[in-house]
C-alpha cells in the first residue's frame, strides 16, 4: 500500500503542501476554515506526521528522555507513569531507555540525545563521579537525577531517605520491639544506603542494635530469600525494617512459611507505599513517597526555563500504619508459637493417619 503523503492531504484538502506543512508545525497566518479543512483531509486519509522529519526540520518537539532501572519493580514504574501522564499534560513525549546496570547510563544518554530530547530524568543509582559524567556529556541539555547523593553537583529530587528511615524505626520503638532485623537494597543505591544508616542512627539513639543486617536487590523474591536468612538466626527477630515495600512482600511470604505470624510474633514496615501495599496480607505498614509528585514535579522543572542553577529538592515522606505491625507483646508470641506449633501437629497426625 502506498505511504500517504504531505502532497496527498494537500491534493484532498484544495490547497498547497506548504500550507499543510505550515498547520502540521502549528504555525501562525493559517486561517481556522484553512486549518479545519487540512485537519479533515488528514484524518480522511489517516495522514500521519513524520516527527523525525519535523525534527530535521528545526521544529522543537518537546520531548523528554527517561533513563531508569528495572520498570518491573514498583517504585521506578511509578515513577514513568507520573512523568509520562504529566509530559502529556503539557504536550510533551517522553522516550524511555532501562538500563540493568549503572554502566549502561551513557550508552543509554546517546541514545537519547540522539533524538534530540529537550530534558532527561535519570533514576538509576549513580555515585557523585559517574552523575558528574553524564551531566556534562548531555550539556547543553538539563538532566534531573533521581538516585544520587546530595553530595553531587548535579541537579536531583529525591525523596528525604532519613526522615523515611527514622519514622520507620521510631514506629518500631514505640511499639516496644527491641530485637529488629534490617534488610536494605543494593549497596550500590544511595537511597538504599540512607535508609540504612537513618535506621542505624535512629537505632543507635535508643541503643538498640540490630540484630540481624542483610541487602537485597528490591525484588520480592529477594525478599522472600534474605528473609529466611534474617529468620533462621539463633534468636527470632521481632520485628524487620525493610527497604521497599516488594521486599517486605517476600519477607511476609517467608514469615508464612516457617509458620511465624505477622503481627502475632514479628512486625513488618516497608518503605514506598506502593499501589498494592494495602492489600498485602495483613494490609503493609510502610513508608509513603509520592511517587506521582515526584514524577509531576519533574517534568515541570524540566520543562520550565529555570535550569541554569543548581538545584536539589528533598521530598517529604509520611508513616502509614496498617496491620503488619503491633505492639511487642511476649505472651503474644508465645500464644501464636504455640498454637502453630499445634496446627503443625495436627497436620502432621492427618498426614500420618492417610498412610
Amino acid at each position: 500500500m502506498k505511504a500517504i503523503t504531505l502532497y496527498d492531504v494537500a491534493r484532498l484538502a484544495g490547497v498547497s503542501y506548504q500550507t499543510v506543512s505550515r498547520v502540521i508545525n502549528d504555525a501562525e497566518h493559517v486561517s481556522s476554515r484553512t486549518r479545519e479543512k487540512v485537519q479533515q483531509a488528514m484524518a480522511e486519509l489517516h495522514y500521519v506526521p513524520n516527527r523525525g522529519a519535523q525534527q530535521l526540520a528545526g521544529k522543537r518537539t518537546r520531548t523528554l528522555g527517561l533513563i531508569t532501572t528495572d520498570l518491573a519493580l514498583h517504585a521506578p514504574s511509578q515513577i514513568a507513569s507520573a512523568v509520562k501522564s504529566r509530559a502529556g499534560e503539557r504536550g510533551a513525549s517522553v522516550m524511555i531507555s532501562m538500563v540493568e546496570q549503572p554502566e549502561f547510563c551513557q550508552a543509554a544518554l546517546q541514545e537519547l540525545l540522539a533524538q534530540r530530547v529537550e530534558g532527561l530524568l535519570v533514576n538509576v543509582p549513580l555515585d557523585d563521579a559517574e552523575a558528574e559524567k553524564i551531566r556534562h556529556l548531555a550539556a547543553p541539555v538539563p538532566v534531573l537525577f533521581f538516585d544520587v547523593s546530595p553530595s553531587a553537583n548535579v541537579h536531583r529530587l529525591a525523596f528525604d531517605a532519613e526522615q523515611g528511615a527514622t519514622l520507620g524505626a521510631e514506629h518500631l520503638l514505640s511499639l516496644g520491639h527491641q530485637h529488629i532485623a534490617l534488610l536494605a537494597g543494593p549497596e550500590s543505591s544511595v537511597s538504599s544506603r540512607a535508609r540504612l544508616s537513618g535506621w542505624q542512627a535512629r537505632l543507635g539513639q535508643a541503643n538498640v542494635t540490630p540484630c540481624a543486617i542483610a541487602h537485597g536487590d528490591w525484588s520480592a523474591a529477594s525478599g522472600y530469600e534474605k528473609g529466611h536468612q534474617l529468620l533462621s538466626g539463633a534468636t527470632l527477630p521481632d520485628a524487620i525494617l525493610v527497604a521497599n515495600d516488594q521486599m517486605a512482600l517476600g519477607v511476609m511470604r517467608a514469615c508464612s512459611e516457617k509458620g511465624i505470624a505477622v503481627p502475632g510474633q514479628i512486625s513488618v514496615v516497608g518503605f514506598d507505599d506502593t499501589a498494592d501495599s494495602a492489600w498485602f496480607s495483613p494490609p503493609l505498614t510502610t513508608i509513603r513517597q509520592a511517587f506521582r509528585d515526584a514524577g509531576e514535579r519533574s517534568v515541570e522543572w524540566l520543562l520550565s526555563s529555570a535550569t541554569n542553577e543548581l538545584w536539589q529538592t528533598q521530598l517529604p515522606v509520611t508513616l502509614v500504619a496498617r496491620h503488619s505491625s503491633a505492639r511487642f507483646s511476649p505472651q503474644q508470641a508465645d500464644r501464636e508459637a504455640l498454637a502453630q506449633q499445634l496446627k503443625s501437629l495436627a497436620i502432621m497426625a492427618e498426614q500420618l493417619a492417610r498412610q
